[in-house]
């Protein structure tokens, strides 16, 4: 195995050598062309007419004044309610084989089509992966080893005809044969649906596998690493997989999660981030020296980007109709953009409900900033979810705890607007203090933050519960999977309901 790692890594740093980054605005002219090529005889395509904006000179400017931006409620009223009923060539041409599922954290659920040109553009994206990997000087012993992704179940269910599941359980039901060999925990343990007996074999099966990498969601890679651990009476997983070297992170941002999770290893891994939606595989890291990723700008996906200012937004989070919309060309570094895509399954002008802000616009390297409706800014606070998380990573390194779950919401407390976290940590703590620092923290590195804190704003609790908490909230609220992420950020009347939940668990 050790000759073959070597051969392997010797063969991906061969083919990043060779491979050569496209120019990003000329691919992303070229992705827009082919999307509307290929779907021009759809009944999308013809009621927008993409022949006539094909014949125009700057077919870009053509597309954004022709169609309108979609959010989801907008695409599935109008189009998407036909894909799922069975109708053939509606925004994209031929049927669609899978549904992706997604419970989301701020709306209800969705209903996503997957088209097998998605599902090869992943495949595609997910080579690009390992190409990157060659920046990374990761060991020879790594390659050759398996690969553990847990994500959603794979038994997929029956929905008008359509396979329908979380993105992650459709994309592992579609491995390549050659990487199979690889894949862990395999397609039988993969099928279970209930997630806690999936982890739970896992947990049996562990020592017979030598496992390199880990892939998934962090919540839900520690459960399942802490149930490994319990389960054998290690003392930190390196014991029973002494080869993991590399965790492939995404969905939610992982710093939260860094400090306790490392307490499950005997020494720190080399974290990949990447940016798979239900609705594509949209950006991965591609360097060492940067936690951003880099968008994949030339698969399959068209990016637009409406800036988050107040004028472009709705109250509940949307784009206004007449919102500014700029392509890859004209963004600006370290400015919140709400993301919109045009995809090979289907998708026109989405709001995918994520903003990212550019932080290498030459390498077309992003952040996910925050969701549209995950901004606190009930007091013209103006708090984005990197800024949260900053602040809690502060917190946790300043008390030495280790916090792993969050939400925040802005709440009347008798006339007053205060903001109230509730936060999970490992061990005791002075809850007075913790808000004071917190509080202190986001006043230092946020201006608009500071000035609400002498206005609107009058004041900042903080309350500590367990961990499980917010995994139950989950599960009440028939969430729990692979692809589960905690409202970082509610309304106030959604909050008072969880404040109530977390009463009757206590």
């Amino acid at each position: 195995m050790a000759i073959i790692g070597e051969l392997l890594k010797t063969a991906i740093e061969f083919t990043d050598k060779f491979i050569k980054e496209p120019d990003p605005v000329q691919a992303q002219q070229e992705v827009l062309h082919q999307l509307l090529t290929k779907a021009q005889n759809t009944a999308f395509g013809k009621h927008y007419d993409f022949e006539k904006i094909l014949s125009n000179p700057d077919i870009a400017q053509a597309f954004a004044r022709t169609v309108p931006v979609f959010d989801y409620d907008g695409l599935e009223r109008e189009w998407w309610h036909r894909v799922v009923a069975g109708e053939n060539d509606i925004t994209w041409p031929g049927a669609t084989r899978y549904l992706a599922l997604s419970s989301g954290t701020t709306s209800h659920s969705k209903t996503i089509p997957v088209t097998d040109d998605m599902l090869d553009a992943i495949r595609r994206s997910g080579m690009q992966q390992v190409a990157a990997l060659a920046h990374f000087n990761l060991p020879a012993t790594f390659y050759g080893k398996e690969i553990l992704m847990l994500g959603s179940s794979t038994a997929l269910k029956d929905i008008n005809g359509h396979l329908a599941g979380e993105i992650s359980g459709i994309s592992a039901s579609n491995i390549p044969s050659w990487f199979e060999g690889y894949y862990r925990p395999g397609k039988e343990i993969a099928s279970i649906s209930d997630f806690d007996e999936r982890v739970k074999e896992i947990a049996k099966q562990a020592p017979n596998w030598d496992i390199g990498g880990l892939s998934g969601i962090p919540a839900w890679i520690e459960l399942m690493l802490k149930e490994v651990i319990r389960y054998h009476g290690l003392k930190n997983i390196h014991e029973i997989w002494p080869n993991l070297t590399v965790y492939t992170t995404g969905g939610v941002a992982f710093e939260p999660y860094r400090k306790s999770l490392e307490k499950l290893l005997a020494y720190p891994l080399v974290y990949i981030d990447t940016y798979l939606a239900s609705e594509g595989f949209l950006a991965m890291q591609k360097r060492p020296d940067t936690s951003a990723m880099a968008l994949v700008v030339d698969n399959g996906i068209y990016f637009e980007f409406v800036p988050f200012e107040e004028q472009y937004i709705t109250e509940d989070g949307g784009v206004v109709p007449d919102a500014k919309v700029i392509g890859l060309a004209d963004v600006e570094e370290n400015k919140d953009y709400v993301l919109l895509i045009s995809t090979v399954s289907g998708t026109w002008r989405y709001a995918i409900g994520d903003t990212v802000m550019f932080t290498d616009k030459s390498r077309c390297e992003i952040k996910i900033s925050g969701r549209t409706k995950q901004f606190l800014n009930v007091a013209g606070s103006q708090l984005s979810v990197i800024q949260m998380n900053a602040g809690i990573q502060e917190i946790q390194n300043r008390f030495n705890i280790a916090i792993h779950e969050f939400i925040v919401a802005t709440i009347h407390r008798g006339e007053e607007l205060i903001d109230r976290w509730y936060i999970s940590t490992d061990k005791e703590v002075d809850r007075a203090e913790v808000a004071q620092a917190l509080d202190q923290y986001l006043k230092d590195n946020n201006k608009n933050y500071a000035v609400a804190r002498t206005r609107a704003l009058k004041d900042v609790e903080v309350v500590t519960v367990p961990v499980e908490h917010f995994y139950k909230w989950s599960e009440e609220k028939k969430k729990l999977g692979g692809q589960v992420k905690i409202p970082r950020v509610m309304k106030e009347e959604q909050f008072l309901e969880w404040e109530d939940f977390v009463k009757h668990l206590s």
